[in-house]
This record gives structure tokens, C-alpha cells and sequence, in this order.
């Protein structure tokens, strides 16, 4: 130990160790195991998940030593029949984020493959399922704006009587795919990376989960001012007079002030309420297309406490009046939240 101070002065950190020999060890022993993890509750898949590795390397060892790994382990070249699905799988609706294969071109969104069973898939029945009664009504205005987009960019909304009328079977999905350009994160030769967004009553058998997201309304304007912030709560399909539209139910939020602040460096942003109405979100329906990728808001803390019993990470969007929109997530954020 006497050696230490001496050493740290000289090289900044004691002889023959640094800050990468821990961090290749937490690679190996929690980022990919966890990646192979239901994400549900992870912390025993990975204990496991490390537990068969070493009794794996064990067996390597004395297969080795016994002559038995020596030569051609498989004479036969193997069948090319059915690859089953890796846990990596870009489609795999378990895998939140991750690399994806193939030449660099302009972000998209997607709905699921698969939609949700055991739904009501009529509109009204579906709203009250959802716990969202006007579901009806916002996607008559969604209609309206897609029929009439001059007067979607006029921003004035139109009468009820005028939106047209809607009695179309309404198909629920819990996820939807992001695939965008961020050659700074993990991503594939063209730089292209992949996240999912989440919008289900119920997250493996729990509480629900209703991610955020970014939503582009000026690519002309730099970082988050070109950006708005909302939270999905239903990501839905439906049909009208022969068009397929995919769609997202969302909650505004709006941004507090012209600038960052001054203290986090982060924008901070407000759920936005219907005036006049105490406690009724301000809803609107999107394109599946207008969603850019997730977001990741924290709770700004206020003077009073969180409840220590009936509260859920679930509930923690609830729970704040306002939120610092994350630009330290990544270095896609970073760059969109600055």
C-alpha cells in the first residue's frame, strides 16, 4: 500500500490496473447476461446465466485435457432447415434496443407483428378498457386532419359534426420498433440502431407500462426545440375507407421555458391538462410515422414525499409535476435533448 500514493501522483491510477480491466468484467458478467434476460427481474436469470457459463468454461478445460475437442466436431455440414430465433433477434419483441443490419437511411417506426389478443376491438369498448373514453372522438379529429392537411397546419381545430364518422374494428398492440441513425451507440455497419417502445396494460403480469418518446415538429431547429416530448399510451391499427393506419395515443408535454436549465443542463417539461378541466390529460392521436425514438424523463423533486406503501415504478410519471428530459441516456439523446 505504500506504493499507491506514490503511483496514482505519477501515472493516475496504482501500477498495472485501470478503469477497462473492471469495465470488460462487467461486460461479460452483467451487460450481456442481462441482455439474454427477460429483462423482467433480471437479477437471478443473470446469476444463472453466469453460473452455466463458468461450469461451461470448466467442462471446456477438461474436455481439453482429455483429447476429446481435438479435430472436426461436426463431419456433417449442419441442415439449413429452421434457425431458431436468438433472444438478439432485431424482431424479437422481448429486446428493447440494439444493432441493426444494413446500409444507413432515414429512421422509421413500426408497429409489432402481432396485435393483442382478448381485446375489445370496438372503438368505444376499447376506450373504456384503456381507461380513455374519448378515444372515439380524437380518432374522428385524427381522421379529419389526415383527410384535410391544410387545415391540420392551420392548427384550428374542426367541430365534432364535421370530423367524419368512424365504426371501424380497432386492432391494440403493445410495442412498436424504432429504427434510426445513431452511429455513436450500438448499431450496425450502416449505423443504424433499434429501440421498442411500450404501451400495455400490463408488463410481464404487472403494472402497466407507458413509455416516452420524441416526436419531430421542425427539423429545422436545433436539438430538443425541434422536438416535442410525449408519453404512449395505446399503440393501436385500424382501417378507414381502404387506408391502413398505424397510430399512437399520446399525452403532450410541453417545455418549460426558452432554455435549459441553468443548474442540469437538461429541458424540463410539463404534462400538458385540458384548461378548464382539472385532471383531464390533453390527448391526441399520431401517425405511427411521426414517433422518432424513446425518451427517458426524470421526476423533478419537490418538497414533498413519494409514498412509502401502494407506489410503483409504474406510477412515477404520475407522481411529478414536471421532468428533466434525459440528455445523459446516450449519445442520440444527447445530441437531441441539448
Amino acid at each position: 500500500m505504500v506504493h499507491y500514493r506514490p503511483l496514482i501522483e505519477a501515472f493516475a491510477a496504482p501500477n498495472g490496473l485501470c478503469s477497462s480491466i473492471t469495465e470488460s468484467k462487467h461486460i461479460k458478467a452483467v451487460q450481456k447476461p442481462y441482455r439474454r434476460s427477460s429483462r423482467n427481474k433480471p437479477l437471478g436469470q443473470i446469476l444463472l446465466t453466469n453460473q452455466r457459463l463458468d461450469k461451461l468454461g470448466a467442462a471446456r478445460v477438461d474436455f481439453t485435457a482429455r483429447g476429446m475437442l481435438s479435430g472436426a466436431l461436426l463431419p456433417l455440414p449442419l441442415p439449413q432447415s429452421v434457425e431458431p430465433k436468438t433472444p438478439g433477434d432485431v424482431d424479437d419483441e422481448r429486446v428493447d434496443q440494439g444493432d441493426v443490419d444494413g446500409p444507413t437511411c432515414l429512421g422509421e417506426a413500426k408497429l409489432a407483428k402481432t396485435y393483442v389478443r382478448r381485446v375489445p376491438r370496438d372503438v368505444h369498448q376499447l376506450g373504456a378498457y384503456i381507461g380513455h373514453p374519448r378515444l372515439h372522438e380524437l380518432i374522428r379529429r385524427f381522421l379529419y386532419d389526415q383527410l384535410h392537411p391544410n387545415a391540420a397546419v392551420s392548427g384550428a381545430q374542426a367541430p365534432i359534426a364535421d370530423c367524419p364518422e368512424f365504426a371501424e374494428r380497432v386492432f391494440m398492440y403493445s410495442s412498436a420498433r424504432a429504427v434510426f441513425y445513431a452511429p455513436s451507440d450500438v448499431c450496425g455497419v450502416g449505423g443504424m440502431h433499434h429501440e421498442r417502445i411500450r404501451a400495455t396494460t400490463s408488463w410481464y403480469r404487472g403494472p402497466p407500462r407507458y413509455d416516452c418518446v420524441f416526436l419531430e415538429h421542425d427539423p429545422y431547429a436545433p436539438g430538443f426545440r425541434g422536438l416535442h416530448a410525449a408519453r404512449v399510451h395505446l399503440l393501436f391499427r385500424f382501417k378507414f375507407q381502404g387506408v391502413d393506419y398505424p397510430c399512437a395515443l399520446i399525452h403532450w408535454c410541453s417545455a418549460h421555458g426558452e432554455e435549459p436549465c441553468p443548474d442540469t443542463g437538461m429541458w424540463i417539461v410539463t404534462p400538458d391538462f385540458v384548461r378548464g378541466r382539472p385532471g383531464e390529460r390533453s390527448m391526441a392521436i399520431v401517425h405511427v410515422d411521426a414517433l422518432l425514438r424513446s425518451a427517458h424523463l426524470i421526476g423533478m423533486a419537490g418538497k414533498e414525499f413519494l409514498p412509502l406503501t401502494d407506489f410503483d415504478s409504474s406510477d412515477s410519471l404520475d407522481a411529478f409535476r414536471a421532468f428533466y428530459v434525459n440528455k445523459y441516456a446516450d449519445h442520440l439523446a444527447f445530441s437531441h435533448s441539448t
